[in-house]
């Protein structure tokens, strides 16, 4: 993420990934996995996103979020 100093809280990573215009116009964000991991803690993080009403989807290492409280329906 661009503009964030080289250490920061998981708060203010959370606050700063969900204040991002594609989060604030109900769009999408997507995370590594891993980075998820280790900037916050997977539980913690999934915590926040069912708390905001937003639903998240695991994929080849990435977290991709829904930020609106639109159901999800996954097309084969």
């Amino acid at each position: 993420m661009k503009n964030l100093p080289e250490t920061i809280s998981p708060e203010r990573w959370m606050t700063h990934l969900f204040s991002a215009k594609s989060a604030a116009e109900g769009g999408t964000v997507h995370r590594k996995v891993t980075g998820v991991e280790r900037l916050v803690g997977r539980d913690r993080f999934l915590q926040v996103v069912r708390r905001r009403g937003y639903r998240a989807v695991e994929n080849a290492g990435q977290f991709i979020v829904f930020c609106n409280r639109e159901p999800v329906f996954l097309h084969s």
